[in-house]
């Protein structure tokens, strides 16, 4: 399995032989997350929140949900990889707030966000 930096190296391989780097802007890149995670929602378009597990296994639809995943995390690593943010440092940071802004004892079973505190970035 290959590592994140050996990704990194193959996505900047990939987009400078196509010389698409000139439209790999961050908003652009931030827009191709957000449309890549819109496809991936769509996958799951009027499937019960009871049947989810099962069609995210099920064969057919496994392979889209899949194909997917990969797309939103291609442009996640471009637009990290474009604006210089370390994606497992950014997600262990935000981990770390999250620990903090939800305690096992106050947050187990529950599903609502706390009120918003001034010392927690979204």
């Amino acid at each position: 399995m290959p590592t994140l930096d050996a990704i990194v190296t193959e996505l900047r391989a990939f987009t400078a032989e196509r010389d698409w780097q000139q439209f790999h802007d961050p908003k652009n890149l931030a827009m191709l997350v957000a449309s890549e995670a819109g496809e991936l929602l769509a996958e799951y378009r009027w499937i019960p929140n009871t049947a989810s597990d099962a069609h995210s296994t099920a064969a057919d639809s496994r392979a889209r949900i899949t194909a997917e995943i990969g797309d939103v995390g291609i442009a996640l690593v471009l637009l990290c990889d474009r604006i210089g943010v370390d994606l497992t440092k950014a997600m262990s940071d935000k981990l770390a707030v999250n620990r903090e802004r939800y305690p096992p004892d106050k947050a187990r079973g529950k599903s609502d966000r706390p009120k918003v505190d001034s010392n927690f970035v979204e």
